[in-house]
């Protein structure tokens, strides 16, 4: 028997680590049962999650185990008695949150220790790059990943085989960059795929180095993931030690080394262009294009850049054929997309579904709908550079042209979900704040432009916005767009786009009516008291911190709304719900 805990950041932060250390003390030894840690398996609403195993077979799944249930745990795993563990076993509703996945890139994480070698190669890691160096040229290769119809998955879905032969025909000393400098709010799917299996980002980046003709590559991860670092660093080491990695792989004339690059997290170095002018020791700004990196990218040599996602399915595109990866998907877009899924939903954590399902299926048939009695109310797809869907597209197809149709885009991945507690306004101004806050300030358009958005934004939702002003944001998102040298500033205005196209009429009640639908913009609130509900216990009077609350004992009370300063103090103190936002 094996007790296998799940140890990616998500399952650390619930309390992994403290599990593990308290079934290390209830095992003392035990001689029959082994104690190993895997990465995330996607299911990060669980979390801690405690496995049991008897050889590859899975016999209990534990979830939101804490360190007091490490007796029991070691107790049925020493004596065979498993109905000792019924309470922490997983729900069957909670299964089909694997159960309607389809897992390329996942496919090894949260099953493998993610800090060894062995486990990795006993599932056939490795293989699709023997397959590559020793049975096939570059250009078969390439010509794999073109009938894969493989697209890069940071965003911009460009067809990677396209990028892979235009940095092969380049002249000059070709470099591979890894871009994993993950920084949309609410995305974490590039974390998970290097802290759960490192070996697989590692196996994807030398097939692509081979079919490129490179020998030096690096790999730009944000330096506040020291988790992903940490098993990306042993990872290279092994496959260094059991000669996968260095000079003459696998015995062949091909040779490749990977550095690891620490990114101080600007944003904007998500773009390509200012990724390399970081990684040459220069301030992240974006390049102007022509020439792109496969002409002149790292030190003007040709270059290509691809994210975590993208190399994570190469090794098994290379294993089981480009024909088998363009069967999933639909026509405009193949294989799978990894999603992180956030926000007001039942099941969130990581997803990974064929191109062509609907955003339905993802939010209600696998995350289970929405929290609480609050109804869906939109999605927010792509990040700060994304835009929101609302309810009534949610069976919009997860493929790149009709995500785009939306005014949204597919980005990386990110996918926080919304319900009708949220103000749209509200949702608008905080990707503001981050684009503006993470604009390198090269463009004018895009330094000045999102600034004056934000500020805009800042007035409407503290209910000084006046006629014009959505008209006026409208002006400055189409001058922002058509005038911003990279993709930060192209996109800054995409969240305050959509939620004008679909949700103008929360921008109307702000501005006309100083009225807030969701009832979260603090400074539209107006507080009152049900006197059919009060008790007159005076709980709320006495906390209230500027004494705007009045009224005898057992009486109903009442507030002077010109002394209120809405922090809501009255609401939480009151335990029989008389008082409400307006």
């Amino acid at each position: 028997m094996k007790i296998v805990i799940g140890e990616g950041s998500c399952g650390i932060a619930a309390g992994a680590g403290k599990v593990h250390s308290a079934l290390e003390s209830a095992l003392g030894g035990t001689q029959g049962v082994d104690l190993g840690l895997t990465g995330c398996i996607g299911m990060c609403f669980l979390e801690p999650i405690v496995e049991l195993r008897d050889g590859e077979t899975l016999v209990r799944r534990l979830v939101r185990v804490s360190e007091k249930d490490a007796d029991v745990i070691a107790a049925a795993a020493v004596s065979g008695d498993l109905s000792m563990l019924d309470r922490l076993c997983i729900q069957p509703e909670d299964e089909e949150f694997l159960d309607k996945q389809t897992r390329i890139a996942l496919r090894h994480c949260g099953i493998i220790d993610p800090t060894g070698i062995d486990e990795y190669i006993a599932c056939g890691g490795y293989e699709a790059l023997k397959k590559a160096l020793l049975n096939m040229t570059q250009d078969q290769v390439i010509e794999v990943i073109k009938t894969s119809g493989l697209s890069g998955r940071g965003g911009a879905g460009f067809p990677t085989w396209f990028k892979w032969n235009a940095t092969r025909q380049s002249p000059g000393k070709k470099y591979l960059i890894c871009n994993a400098d993950e920084g949309d709010p609410g995305a974490f799917m590039d974390r998970a795929l290097i802290e759960s299996d490192p070996h697989n980002l590692i196996e994807g980046m030398l097939i692509a180095a081979y079919a490129i003709g490179s020998s030096e590559a690096f790999v730009y991860v944000r330096a506040e993931y020291p988790l992903a670092i940490v098993r990306l660093e042993e990872a290279i080491s092994q496959a260094k030690s059991r000669g996968l990695l260095g000079e003459n792989i696998l015995g062949t004339d091909f040779s490749c080394d990977i550095t690891i690059k620490a990114g101080a997290g600007a944003f904007v170095c998500g773009e390509e262009t200012a990724l390399i002018e970081s990684l040459e020791g220069k301030r992240g700004m974006p390049r102007l294009k022509p020439p792109f990196p496969a002409q002149k990218g790292y030190k003007n040599m040709p270059t290509n850049i691809n994210n975590v996602e993208t190399f994570a399915n190469v090794p098994w595109i290379i294993l089981n054929g480009g024909e088998a990866f363009a069967a999933m998907g639909n026509q405009k877009s193949k294989g799978t997309k990894v999603f992180a899924l956030t926000g007001k939903i039942k099941r969130g954590g990581l997803v990974e579904v064929p191109m062509g399902k609907t955003l339905r299926d993802v939010i209600f048939e696998i995350g289970g709908g929405m929290i609480g009695k609050s109804a869906f109310k939109a999605v927010q797809l792509g990040g700060p550079s994304g835009g929101c869907i609302p309810a009534d597209l949610i069976d919009t197809v997860i493929d790149y042209s009709a995500i785009s149709a939306t005014g949204a885009i597919m980005g990386s991945g990110g996918m926080v979900v919304l319900d009708e507690t949220t103000c749209m306004v509200g949702v608008a101004r905080f990707f503001l704040e981050f684009t503006t806050n993470e604009s390198c300030g090269k463009c004018v358009h895009c330094r000045i432009g999102t600034k004056r958005m934000k500020e805009i934004l800042e007035r409407i939702v503290k209910g000084e916005g006046k006629e014009g002003d959505i008209e006026l944001l409208e002006e400055l998102c189409l001058a922002i767009k058509d005038g911003s040298l990279c993709g930060l500033g192209q996109s800054a205005p995409n969240p305050v786009l959509t939620t004008i196209k679909y949700f103008r009429n929360e921008y109307e009640e702000h501005i006309r009516s100083k009225h807030c639908p969701a009832k979260q913009c603090r400074n539209l609130l107006r507080y009152v008291i049900d006197p059919e509900v009060c008790t007159g216990c005076t709980a709320c009077a006495r906390h209230c911190p500027t004494s705007c609350i009045s009224g005898r004992l057992k009486q109903p009370h009442s507030i002077d709304s010109d002394k209120c300063i809405r922090c809501g103090m009255c609401v939480s103190r009151c335990k029989f719900g008389a008082i409400s936002a307006e």
